[in-house]
């Protein structure tokens, strides 16, 4: 089994455990999964990258909020509410990405600003969307905290296979596995996103 979208790599888990056969690859890769999407539940974002056609509602005629994005292949607005998006915009000229120093901190895009005299057409319900990009979502490449963090995640769900209800049992001993590992925790929460309700 190909480990899709994963954090780190099953090499990488094998060297933190010592393992040198491939007695329980499949296993190790399952967890590398399992792990990765974990991370992406607990910081309410993914670290992957993919290419996507994604709809938005502009509430800000200067300033659209958006979810982690790489690069845009085209943005489009649809100016007069017919849920067709038939006004190009040009990188640059028309908008610029948000935070301006992403590409120095290797993060990801977070808003376009509108420029050059452009506005984002408001909308107003029961309004279609009234912005449309193609672009590639995620992180430009996975940051080492959270490579690190499916690695110790990894593990710890390997090693659950032998934990009956969670509890990992030794000779004359038996230790209980904790809901959150703190040290996870720790190396997750710079890139979680707190939702507000």
């Amino acid at each position: 089994m190909a480990i899709t979208n994963g954090y780190c790599t099953l090499a990488e888990v094998k060297a933190a455990m010592r393992l040198t056969d491939s007695v329980d690859d499949t296993l190790l890769e399952n967890s590398i999964e399992g792990a990765s999407r974990r991370i992406d539940g607990y910081c309410g974002r993914f670290f992957f990258q993919t290419t996507q056609t994604i709809t938005f509602y502009s509430t800000n005629a200067y300033r659209l909020a958006i979810p982690d994005l790489v690069s845009v292949t085209t943005l489009k607005t649809d100016n007069n509410g017919t849920g067709t998006f038939t006004t190009t915009w040009t990188a640059n000229t028309d908008y610029i990405f948000q935070p301006l120093d992403a590409v120095l901190q290797t993060r990801p895009y977070r808003a376009i600003a509108a420029t050059g005299g452009k506005t984002f057409p408001l909308f107003t319900p029961p309004d279609p969307p009234t912005a449309q990009i193609v672009g590639v979502w995620g992180w430009p490449s996975v940051p080492d905290d959270v490579r690190e963090a499916c690695v110790l995640l990894s593990m710890r769900q390997f090693a659950r296979y032998n934990a009956a209800l969670g509890v990992l049992g030794f000779a004359d001993m038996a230790i209980t596995v904790r809901a959150v590992d703190p040290d996870v925790r720790d190396l997750l929460s710079p890139y979680r996103i707190i939702g507000v309700a």
